[in-house]
């Protein structure tokens, strides 16, 4: 399995327009963040979970020419806007997109990008295959894939595990039960915002108590906001199996 990290920021991880902190003057590519997404291959399939606002930047940089199925967390716009992009792949493909995610994000879905669900299409809309999910695990080509419930303030969100990869985002709080599915992974992959307290995000010192809580071999942090500091001072302060993620990382499980 190969997981390469489209984008490890947030709406407030990108440079801001006018901003002169240190992250936003920072001249390290790993303190410039798009927005979160993850790109998985595994046994011929080709994912990506969450498609943002630069879903389409991020496949060109990757050169991603192959996508099998697209993963939605959640329904928060830093998460789905760039779907109407998958028409490039209908193109590519000859084929619709799968789209999985939970009833209440694919009902945004429908609402956001009415036109590509329309019952006269307009010629040239994404083609969509909606495929809604609970927390039971389901098959993508014969890859089993576990949903892991989690909570974004009082929002419900879904993780994913695939084999020995967990990837969580957008949570402030994980149940002991949603722990349990992932006990064994040997990649974690969890939100830590910044260093101050927030009310749907987990803080870096959060994330790293949630990271000893599950016990991976290694913890990547993901959904970064400027205010976390640089890239490279943060990374100094941190336990041996943890690191900042940054985009374009390519990690082999």
């Amino acid at each position: 399995m190969k997981v390469t990290f489209l984008g490890t920021g947030t709406s407030q991880g990108v440079p801001v327009i006018g901003c002169m902190c240190e992250v936003c003057r920072s001249l390290d590519y790993r303190d410039k963040r798009l927005r979160v997404s993850v790109y998985i291959e595994v046994d011929g399939l080709h994912l990506v979970i969450d498609s943002g606002p630069d879903f389409r930047q991020q496949m060109l940089r990757e050169q991603i020419s192959k996508l099998d199925a697209l993963l939605l967390t959640h329904s928060h716009k830093d998460h789905l806007a760039g779907l109407d992009d998958v028409r490039a792949f209908n193109y590519l493909q000859k084929k619709s997109m799968p789209v999985y995610g939970s009833y209440d994000t694919l009902a945004q879905l429908k609402k956001e990008f009415y036109y590509a669900f329309s019952a006269e299409k307009y010629p040239g809309t994404p083609q969509i295959d909606l495929f809604e999910i609970d927390e039971n695990e389901f098959s993508l080509q014969g890859i089993r894939v576990v949903p892991l419930p989690v909570k974004h303030m009082y929002m419900p969100v879904l993780g994913f595990r695939i084999g020995d990869f967990s990837y969580v985002t957008d949570a402030n709080y994980i149940s002991d039960e949603t722990v349990e599915r992932m006990k064994g992974t040997k990649v974690l992959v969890l939100n830590a915002l910044q260093k101050d307290m927030h009310p749907s995000h987990f803080t870096l010192d959060q994330a790293l108590v949630q990271a000893q809580r599950i016990g991976a071999g290694q913890t990547y942090f993901t959904h970064i906001s400027h205010k976390m500091g640089l890239h490279g001072a943060v990374s100094q302060g941190l336990p041996s199996n943890t690191a900042l993620a940054y985009d374009g990382l390519a990690v082999t499980l």
